[in-house]
């Protein structure tokens, strides 16, 4: 599958490009205290207004005005006047290198934890990565807490029916969190893999393969569907008298063909079947719209953070696909605008959304890509409070992670200190002023540090 090769090989591409990246802070082994903070919990849109917070042994242990709390005099101080509190961020359609080295992963890691981002959930797994995660558990490696898939299955990898029934209970048995599904699986390798994830216990995410469709994926139960895969293709009248390449990737070719009237089964179906989506807007807009060209993508400033030949790669890629005959640019901006119109009938009607832009892909680099997923949430009409909690509150609950996402007493302390009130601009939670993680504070001066070791220009 031509879809398929892209994402691998343009995937490994990226991680063989990866440098070192940083050792494990030291831990906070006292009271870490935000001074006069504006607070945004995220279990309402209301701020609370000049609070302290205070957070002992990687928990929140008390919030109040700071006017009334008190605090050790050896606490550690964050003068947090005129800045706002959020919980840390998730990116739930990360990559993290599949490769036998764990040393190059530490970068990626790095570019999240920046930008802020606490919790990532790692899309192409690899057996490294669960040596990776019991690392991070353990606090030898410095990083956001990480859920990995297991390698992919795809048209390539599975080959019978029994072959895929036994990945799925090799990966369960490894120890992995949730099963990758890619393209190219027929309907009965599909079938296959998904009864028998069921009777192991394993969720499986991802891409939802065209022999499959995603009325079909549904009732089966994906966990999440990410990308919005196969939504698109399953309203399009006839489409099983259509053969994948005439699609384009997502539905791109096939937008203007779409039979809205049926949105609305399409989203009772995703709320009643408990289905999670992750849009990954900002890959289909910064790799498929006709405005977001090679040229604009250049002047973006966290070039500096990507290898040249991988730029080299994406710009390739970009041109490429408006070059393909195929390719018609109004027809991709109807397919951008119908995209977003899901994504706010998701929002709207109950269907739960995940925070995830799938970095490194073309034009998306890891962390800062995450900020411009919340920024193309809010084009599509969520508000920037329905916008953070698919990187928080949400994410929380789709893990059953009941002290996570919010910021409370007893939760964990994983925070981003801002310079600016997400609320009103969602471009502020790019205006990072440090990252709690735990019980490790990673000021400001410490991020630009280990920014800078990163520049590859």
């Amino acid at each position: 599958m031509m879809n398929l090769k892209i994402f691998l090989l343009l995937t490994l591409i990226f991680f063989a490009s990866i440098a070192k990246g940083q050792q494990p802070v030291d831990n906070v082994s006292r009271e870490v205290v935000f001074l006069h903070v504006n607070v945004i919990t995220m279990d309402s849109d209301k701020i609370l207004e000049d609070q302290t917070v205070i957070v002992r042994n990687g928990k929140i242990k008390q919030i109040g005005n700071s006017k009334s709390v008190k605090y050790p005099k050896n606490a550690f101080i964050v003068n947090s006047k005129d800045k706002y509190l959020i919980p840390g961020l998730a990116e739930m359609h990360a990559h993290v290198p599949p490769i036998d080295d764990i040393t190059p992963m530490k970068e990626v890691l790095t570019l999240f934890v920046a930008n802020g981002i606490t919790t990532i959930r790692g899309m192409l797994g690899h057996p490294k990565h669960l040596e990776l995660r019991s690392k991070i558990n353990s606090s030898e490696i410095l990083g956001p807490h990480f859920y990995t898939t297991g390698p992919s299955f795809n048209g390539m990898s599975v080959r019978s029916a029994e072959e895929g029934a036994a990945m799925v209970r090799k990966q369960k048995e490894a120890g992995y969190d949730y099963l990758k599904l890619h393209p190219g699986l027929s309907r009965e390798k599909f079938d296959a893999i998904a009864s028998t994830a069921k009777e192991v216990g394993i969720p499986f995410v991802g891409h939802v393969s065209f022999g499959v469709g995603v009325w079909h994926a549904i009732e089966s139960r994906y966990s999440s569907i990410d990308h919005m895969d196969g939504f698109i293709e399953g309203l399009v009248p006839g489409i099983n008298k259509m053969v994948e390449q005439q699609t384009g990737l997502f539905g791109m070719n096939v937008a203007d063909k779409v039979d809205t009237t049926r949105i609305p089964e399409l989203i009772q179906q995703l709320k009643q079947n408990n289905i999670w989506v992750v849009p990954t807007q900002s890959l289909a807009e910064r790799w498929f719209h006709p405005d977001y060209t090679a040229e604009v993508f250049k002047a973006d400033p966290n070039l500096v953070y990507m290898k040249p030949e991988t730029i080299e790669q994406w710009v390739n890629s970009k041109q490429n696909l408006v070059n393909n005959p195929t390719y018609n640019p109004d027809r991709v901006q109807e397919f951008v605008a119908l995209r977003r119109k899901l994504i706010l009938k998701c929002q709207r009607n109950g269907v739960g959304l995940l925070l995830g832009c799938d970095a490194p892909q073309i034009f998306n680099v890891p962390g800062f890509s995450t900020h411009q997923e919340l920024q193309y949430l809010v084009l599509s009409g969520l508000t920037p409070y329905e916008a953070l909690r698919a990187g928080t509150v949400n994410v929380a609950k789709y893990l059953g992670k009941s002290d996570s996402g919010i910021i409370r007493e007893d939760a964990v302390a994983d925070l981003v200190l801002l310079n600016g009130n997400p609320l009103v601009d969602i471009k502020q939670t790019q205006n990072i002023a440090g990252v709690m993680l735990g019980n490790k504070w990673l000021g400001k001066k410490h991020l630009d540090d280990e920014l800078k070791k990163l520049r590859k220009k």
